[in-house]
């Protein structure tokens, strides 16, 4: 351990025993840590700053208005008005399955991958 960190462990202790953090908020609960594996590094500081702002991405957006829309379906008795609902629906989804596939990573055929890669070493 370094000077520092012995130093640094040392006042955490002393401050301890004064009781400098037994009034915290949060005290006695666990942690609530964000799990951002899935996301990649490039992403997390946007994802976290609109996360912060409980702004939800649009496919996240979607997806809960499809919930809904399925559960109201799910719950109408009028014929016309639920088929408005499924077209309501199937729009949603359509527009939710072009944005995930916005989103995954297009793999390039092998010779074109190396012409592109070749055009950028120029």
């Amino acid at each position: 351990m370094s000077l520092i960190e012995t130093i640094a462990e040392a006042r955490i202790r002393d401050a301890m025993v004064r009781g400098d953090f037994d009034d915290l908020p949060g005290k006695g609960k666990p942690l609530e840590l964000e799990d951002l594996t899935g996301v990649p590094d490039d992403l997390r500081a946007g994802y976290l700053l609109l996360k912060n702002a409980r702004v939800l991405p649009e496919e996240m957006q979607l997806r809960k208005e499809m919930v809904t829309l399925e559960a109201l379906v799910d719950a109408c008795a009028d014929p016309e008005e639920r088929t408005r609902l499924r077209r309501d629906l199937n729009w949603k989804m359509i527009r939710f399955q072009l944005l995930l596939e916005r989103r995954r990573p297009r793999a390039l055929p092998r010779d074109y991958r190396s012409r592109v890669l070749a055009k950028l070493a120029r």
